[in-house]
């Protein structure tokens, strides 16, 4: 779908259209306004008619109706009063005419009562449909958006805002739109009432309300503005207060009494951002207040013209409720006008959040087109030339001109200390980031002319950070190779290859068990241990070419690890193999070990010629074994 032009993504606040610096650039600046509004309105628009079409017409009749029926329940009332006083000496007959009229008036409730509950449901129903189409159409985004992005705080804002504020925007933008459409209706049709009276009447009417037109509009937009502004207030309240009820946080926050250090943080940011919000209300409370009181009185001016009017016999008594109605009615459409459409002008502001988070283009995807196909189940290559990275924002490389090569079948393990960039290094090898400086190959060719989704189906890989799915085992297993059918054996060979079939077994349900205790009261929570079972079973059931292990056994007993090692030996056969360690044991057996340092390679080499370099390495694995003769010897 089409959608208006609107902001890059370096801001949050790119929506706003710079305000004029001289009368002369006013009518260009209102002129943008009004086109970005239209635009912003067509465009949930268009997001309600691919929900639910049919919600439209609803909405359309609905508008209709409800501006044509204040009149003629007015009309109804004045023949009703008209006709009691014209007859009050109780004639038969007149009776009859005012019981017919009594009687339609009780219609006329009844099918406004009806038609009003009917139309509730109806929104409350396509409500619910709009923002199941929204949060798809979010969700669907979010997969193809730069992993890079989600290390932007900006992003982070406009993924929220999108989040919390598409669902139901849309829908009560369109439905204020109609109520528009209604208060029109009935002010027009009030006004050539009122033309009875005089003709300049319901224009004053309509003059006196302007200031409230005007400071409603002022204080939407400044309202909106401060919103965006602090974003950054709302996201701290809004994890200050998430943190302390997080139940993977719960025990920190007991036995370290972090509750009410984060209470006050959250009491702090609040107190700020409270102050300018609430200097905001009460300036605009006071200058409606002052706009109320100039509508007020020319209300009542009109009042007393009226009723002097009826007195002097120039109107009936049921007239003068049919006027005041008009003029009253007139007065609260145009109150309606006034907040409907500054309610629908910040709702189509905040509407910018999603047509923001939609418009992120992906930079990570293929440089040509058709892109190259990846051959799989075959013998690859990979190198790094002279590849350099920074994160999005920074200014630091976290890699600096890496060159390396890894030969089909080779055993490669990384090593170094924490923040070396060794995960970097992965992250940039599966692609899901591209390299700021540089090159690497797949086979001889630039990784970025591939298919992205089939170069991230070539990989096996365990991150350090694995996920921790809240379903059953079987899934969390089969979430390795997700787009197959589930196999059984194959899930529990996987198991029993990573160890977790040892705990797995002794699980009421077994494969079928719920993990983690967020939906259902049978789940069972896992320990670090168990879940990196999990996490290298999935690795054991995917079917990849390249096998990639962040860290795999890091919660693991040196027991438990060296039986995981042995498993990834039959695994990996003639694969590429890529492993991230801190126990150093483990590269003994690496046909080539990358030392990084400072986010440079230091040293490349096998375990002999490494140690016989006596350098960086030689000095880790040394700390790090007479560690363990020490704990041995003291146990």
């Amino acid at each position: 779908m089409p959608m208006p032009p609107m902001m890059n993504h370096e801001a949050t606040d790119q929506y706003r259209v710079p305000k004029p610096k001289s009368l002369r650039e006013a009518p260009a600046y209102v002129g943008q306004l009004i086109r970005d509004f239209t635009s912003r309105l067509a465009y949930i628009i268009r997001l309600v008619w691919e929900a639910n079409r049919a919600v439209l017409f609803v909405m359309l009749l609905m508008a209709v109706f409800n501006g044509v029926m204040p009149v003629i329940g007015s009309l109804i009332g004045k023949e009703i009063l008209n006709n009691l006083a014209a007859n009050y000496d109780g004639d038969p007959g007149a009776f009859r005419i005012i019981l017919g009229l009594l009687i339609l008036n009780f219609v006329y409730l009844f099918v406004q009562s009806v038609v009003q509950r009917v139309y509730s449901s109806v929104i409350r129903i396509s409500g619910e449909l709009v923002s199941n189409h929204i949060k798809l159409k979010i969700m669907d985004k979010a997969k193809t958006v730069d992993v890079a992005r989600f290390d932007d705080p900006a992003f982070y804002t406009k993924m929220e805002n999108a989040n919390r504020e598409a669902g139901g925007r849309p829908l009560q933008v369109l439905s204020s739109t109609f109520e528009i459409l209604s208060a029109v209706i009935t002010i027009v049709s009030f006004v050539i009432v009122l033309f009875a009276v005089s003709v300049a009447a319901p224009f004053i009417i309509i003059l006196a309300a302007l200031p409230s037109t005007v400071i409603n509009f002022i204080y939407r937009r400044k309202n909106t503005d401060y919103m965006f502004r602090r974003s950054k207030d709302r996201r701290q309240m809004m994890y200050y207060s998430d943190v302390i009820v997080d139940k993977d946080l719960v025990k920190e926050m007991r036995m370290f009494n972090l509750s009410d250090n984060f209470t006050n943080r959250y009491r702090q940011v609040f107190a700020g951002y409270f102050a300018g919000l609430k200097k905001l209300i009460l300036n605009e409370l006071f200058w409606n207040i002052a706009a109320t009181v100039v509508t007020t009185v020319v209300n009542c001016v009109f009042f007393v013209i009226i009723a002097r009017g009826v007195v002097a016999g120039d109107y009936e008594v049921g007239n003068y409720s049919l006027y005041t109605g008009a003029l009253t009615s007139i007065a609260s459409g145009i109150a309606v006008l006034i907040s409907t459409t500054a309610t629908i002008y910040e709702g189509t502001l905040f509407i910018n959040n999603l047509i923001a988070f939609m418009q992120e283009e992906r930079t990570v995807a293929p440089i040509i087109d058709p892109p190259r196909k990846v051959q799989r189940h075959a013998p690859h290559t990979i190198e790094f030339r002279d590849v350099s990275f920074r994160y999005p924002g920074t200014k630091k490389d976290v890699l600096k001109h890496i060159n390396l090569r890894i030969e089909a079948g080779e055993t490669v393990v990384l090593v170094g200390l924490n923040g070396a960039g060794k995960t970097t290094l992965i992250k940039l090898l599966t692609r899901l980031y591209d390299p700021t400086e540089g090159v690497i190959l797949l086979d001889g060719y630039d990784i970025r002319e591939y298919d992205v989704a089939a170069i991230y189906e070539m990989f096996g890989i365990i991150f350090q950070d694995f996920g921790k799915y809240a379903v059953s085992v079987r899934d969390n297993i089969a979430f390795g190779e997700v787009l197959k059918d589930i196999v059984p054996a194959e899930i529990t060979d996987a198991a029993r290859q990573s160890g977790a079939n040892a705990f797995i077994d002794k699980l009421e349900h077994g494969y079928d068990t719920p993990l983690m205790r967020y939906f259902e009261e049978n789940g069972v929570e896992l320990s670090i241990g168990q879940w990196q079972k999990l996490a290298i079973a999935r690795a054991f059931y995917s079917d990849s070419d390249i096998l990639i292990l962040d860290e795999p056994t890091a919660s693991l007993d040196p027991l438990a690890e060296q039986e995981i090692y042995n498993q990834f030996d039959s695994l990996r056969k003639d694969k590429i193999s890529i492993f991230v360690s801190h126990r150093l044991s483990s590269a003994t057996v690496a046909d080539k070990i990358v030392v990084l340092e400072y986010g440079e390679i230091a040293e490349i080499g096998n375990h002999r010629a490494l140690m016989a370099q006596q350098g960086k390495y030689y000095e880790l694995f040394t700390v790090q074994a007479s560690r363990y003769q020490q704990t041995e010897a003291q146990a």
